[in-house]
């Protein structure tokens, strides 16, 4: 009952021996049992692969799970993880000659990259009939025959195996023969008839009887033959054989015609009875690889044998004598195993490409190895002959992994051709190899490089801008974007550039900025980006674009520089002046020379090359003038050369008074920038002296109502005459001739004064009545003024009341210090005509004195520094107004 239940199953899936590990072991391998009944329909499940190895559903198809195997009867689902089956599964096709049948298959997965080995066992169903070999069996017995000889029948055939296989045999009623079912020693139940009854060949001929073949599967299915019974005349033996089985080895890739075995029968009988024929019971494939003698029993090779095709076979040779007795023998020949086939490696997944970070052990192969022959000829072993960074590893009987065994570098090898040689143990070995070719991918792994460590470029300046001043190079080994360079300048925003070039944005200056340095950063484009930095220095070379500046002696606005004084007995290489230049620009650019473009007096000066020093040549002649002019040129190295020029008043004299009356004469330079300067200066004075009248205006009003008779009595006439001698109103201008007498000092720049002797002819000075008396004394006072501040302040005074009217002056004291070296004190008295300026001087004066007096400022009016500061302030202003 229980084997009946289990027959009644549709399939039955077992997991006989699930030997899980880590998914990402990968030196290990994990093996998964399925069993199955044969001939399934498509598509049914044989199990989950998910499940039994413990993973998610969505990692079959993120990992690419998939079914490597030579022939594709099953495939896995990788919505749900089944495996489902694909084609047609005969237990008898796959596995006919074993009574176990199993499948292995391996399941790849990627990422990483794995194998799974999975087999699936294949459980027979009885879908075969017991069958004959052939349709008839014809024998013949001699009519005399004993009772109980037996006599041997062909067996019946049946593809299933197990219960499903052939279990008995069934004879047809009748009353001569019974059948008996022997058990030969290869296993199989070989059917009998016993002679159970005399025959009578001439009450009965022949007889017809059936064979049935059963077998033992649900339900049972069975095979019939036909039996043909002759019965002949008296043949009292049969043949009889040496030896029951015939067991021969043999080995394979013998030549067609070898002999391999000669059996022998005998016979009793004598004449016709016995003479003995042989022949093959068992036909099927047995004609095909051998052939028999039937005289002398002589089996010979007649096809190739081949041990990977057939380990052995086993036949019947029947031996017939002429009275149409027979006997069986069986023969069973073993193929012995030649080392005649080279081991197959055969690769079920391959990672054609890998990155070059990959790590070490890392999965990029799965292969195989096949060898037909068996034993040592059949197990093989494999290696990898190249040095490379690759290593085999076993995963399980037969099965192989290449993994990663080194690091990877496609900078240096970016294809590696992976030779992978199988050897087999025979004797001689035999090998076979196969190639695969691993191609190694680019990570961002290399920073660029700069083709030099330090950049150093000279450029000249005045470099227009936009020009090109340097160019860097990097180079980044890498492919792709990981090896396309920018080039930019750090800290600054300009965008990257691909060329490397370096480009001015403005034009440089020597002078300014001689040398800079930019830091270049080569950046690619991977992610994330590799960068480098180098440095760029740049220096900027001078061009000659500064003339010579001369800075001794001062130039006016027509580069005419102010007089110097020789004395007359100068003697030859006397120190009259220098020339003193600078030239801004640097090296031969910068370097001077001196040169006399023009002179009155050739031959009367030298002029050094080098150092600008003016020296007399020669003694100052009778015939040569007071007055000499040099026109110096100063020429710097530079190609080509720029110059400036000097022009030089050399005024032979033994005293500064001889000099001056000569240097007076000289025109004033007209100078366009001072004319505007004088203008606005007008236009600030105009606003300034409305203002000021406003407020004296002002202030007068105010005081008049608050201030006494007698304080009031003050502004009428003749009351200020104690600032000073009054000023008589009459006059003849023709007693008032204009007279100077002064002295100033050496280095006084003035010359639009007529400097006159005092004589006797203007009068004593004591007497104020009948002309207006300026007198100035220059003396020293804690030595507070330069000598050159005093006579500027002396000769500004002269310049100015010389317009001064002389009917209302009255006479001041001003007291400048000055150096006594310098100077001498001397009373001038100038007779002045009417001026403008005097005017509006006095008025602000005797406004002065009136806001004094009626605030009461005794300070101001007793105190020398606060007239003096007064003085002077209302003196400029008039002055500057007009």
């Amino acid at each position: 009952k229980e084997r009946a239940k289990q027959r009644r199953y549709t399939w039955q899936r077992q997991v006989l021996f699930p030997f899980l590990l880590p998914l990402f072991c990968g030196g290990l391998s994990e093996q998964i049992r399925y069993s199955i009944p044969e001939e399934m329909a498509r598509g049914s499940v044989v199990g989950n692969l998910a499940e039994d190895l413990g993973l998610h559903v969505q990692d079959l198809l993120t990992r690419n799970f998939r079914v490597s195997a030579e022939k594709q009867y099953f495939t896995v689902n990788t919505e749900n993880g089944n495996i489902l089956v694909s084609d047609r599964i005969d237990r008898e096709l796959l596995c006919p000659p074993n009574p176990l049948c199993v499948l292995p298959l391996e399941i790849v997965a990627d990422n990483p990259l794995n194998v799974f080995h999975i087999s699936v066992r294949i459980e027979d169903i009885n879908d075969n009939p017991p069958y004959f070999p052939q349709n008839s069996i014809v024998l013949k017995i001699n009519e005399l025959a004993i009772l109980g000889t037996r006599f041997g029948l062909e067996s019946a055939i049946d593809a299933d195996v197990g219960p499903n296989s052939l279990q008995n045999y069934q004879l047809s009623y009748n009353e001569y023969f019974s059948l008996m079912v022997k058990d030969k020693t290869e296993g199989k139940n070989a059917p009998e008839l016993i002679l159970e009854k005399p025959l009578d060949r001439e009450h009965q001929s022949s007889h017809l009887l059936v064979l049935t073949a059963v077998d033992g599967g649900d339900p049972v299915r069975s095979g019939t033959v036909q039996i043909k019974i002759e019965v002949t005349d008296a043949n009292d033996n049969p043949p009889v054989f040496s030896q029951d089985v015939y067991k021969v080895n043999l080995p394979e890739n013998l030549p067609s015609g070898t002999s391999v075995l000669k059996v022998t029968a005998i016979d009793q009988d004598e004449g016709i009875n016995a003479e003995i024929t042989y022949s093959f019971k068992t036909v099927r494939d047995i004609g095909n690889m051998f052939m028999l003698d039937h005289q002398s029993g002589e089996i010979k090779s007649k096809g190739p044998i081949d041990f990977e095709n057939s380990s052995s076979y086993t036949m019947s040779i029947e031996a017939k004598d002429g009275g149409g007795m027979a006997t069986e023998c069986k023969i069973i020949i073993e193929i012995l195993d030649e080392n005649d086939n080279a081991p197959e490696v055969i690769f079920t997944s391959v990672s054609s490409s890998i990155t070059e970070d990959t790590e070490q052990g890392m999965v990029i192969a799965l292969f195989k190895t096949h060898d037909k022959d068996s034993g040592e000829n059949g197990e093989v072993t494999c290696l990898i002959k190249e040095k490379v960074p690759f290593r085999i590893e076993s995963s399980a009987n037969n099965y192989y992994k290449l993994v990663t065994d080194g690091a990877l570098d496609r900078e240096k090898t970016p294809v590696y051709n992976v030779t992978i040689t199988a050897t087999d143990r025979g004797k001689p070995p035999l090998s076979s190899s196969s190639s695969i070719t691993v191609h190694i991918a680019d990570v961002n792994d290399n920073a660029p490089i700069f083709e030099q460590p330090f950049y150093m470029v000279h450029i000249a300046e005045n470099n227009p801008p936009g020009a090109s001043i340097a160019q860097v190079s990097a180079s980044d080994p890498d492919l792709g974007p990981n090896g396309r360079v920018s080039y930019s300048i750090v800290a600054s925003d300009l965008e990257p550039a691909q060329s490397g070039v370096v480009f001015a944005q403005r034009a440089f200056d020597h002078e300014q900025l001689r040398a800079f340095e930019l830091t270049v950063q080569a950046r690619d484009q991977g992610s994330p980006a590799l960068s480098a930095n180098v440095s760029l220095r740049v220096l900027v070379g001078d061009r000659n674009d500064n003339a010579p500046r001369v800075l001794y002696p001062a130039l006016g606005p027509d580069g005419s520089a102010l007089f110097d004084t020789v004395p007359r007995a100068a003697q030859p290489g006397y120190l009259v002046t220098k020339v003193v230049a600078v030239d801004a620009d640097s090296g031969h650019n910068a370097w001077l020379s001196y040169h006399v473009l023009q002179a009155s007096e050739p031959g009367l000066f030298s002029l050094g090359l080098r150092t600008g020093e003016v020296r007399t040549a020669r003694a100052l002649g009778d015939r040569d003038a007071a007055r000499q002019r040099l026109l110096v040129a100063v020429r710097d190295g530079g190609q080509p050369p720029l110059s400036a020029t000097a022009t030089l008043h050399l005024v032979f004299a033994d005293s500064l008074q001889e000099v001056l009356p000569d240097v007076s004469d000289r025109p004033e330079p007209s100078d366009p920038q001072a004319e505007l300067q004088f203008y606005l200066v007008v236009a600030l004075a105009l606003i300034s002296v409305l203002f000021l009248l406003a407020v004296i205006l002002a202030v007068a009003l105010r005081l008049r109502c608050s201030i006494t008779q007698t304080a009031w009595n003050c502004i009428q006439p003749g009351f200020c005459h104690k600032i000073g001698p009054g000023v008589s109103p009459t006059y003849n201008p023709e007693t008032l001739p204009y007279s100077y007498n002064t002295y100033i000092a050496s280095d006084s720049q003035k010359t639009r004064l007529n400097f006159l002797t005092m004589t006797s002819e203007m009068g004593p000075r004591g007497d104020l009545s009948n002309e207006a008396s300026l007198v100035i004394s220059v003396t020293e006072e804690n030595n507070k003024l330069s000598s050159n501040a005093a006579a500027a302040s002396a000769n500004f005074l002269l310049n100015l009341f010389s317009e001064l009217p002389a009917d209302f002056l009255p006479v001041l004291k001003i007291h400048c210090g000055m150096p006594a070296k310098h100077a001498f004190h001397q009373n001038l008295n100038v007779y002045i005509h009417e001026s403008r300026v005097a005017r509006i001087f006095l008025v602000f004066w005797w406004a002065f004195e009136c806001i004094t007096i009626f605030s009461n400022w005794n300070w101001v009016c007793y105190s020398e520094k606060g007239k003096f500061v007064i003085f002077f302030g209302l003196l400029i202003f008039s002055n500057t107004i007009l």
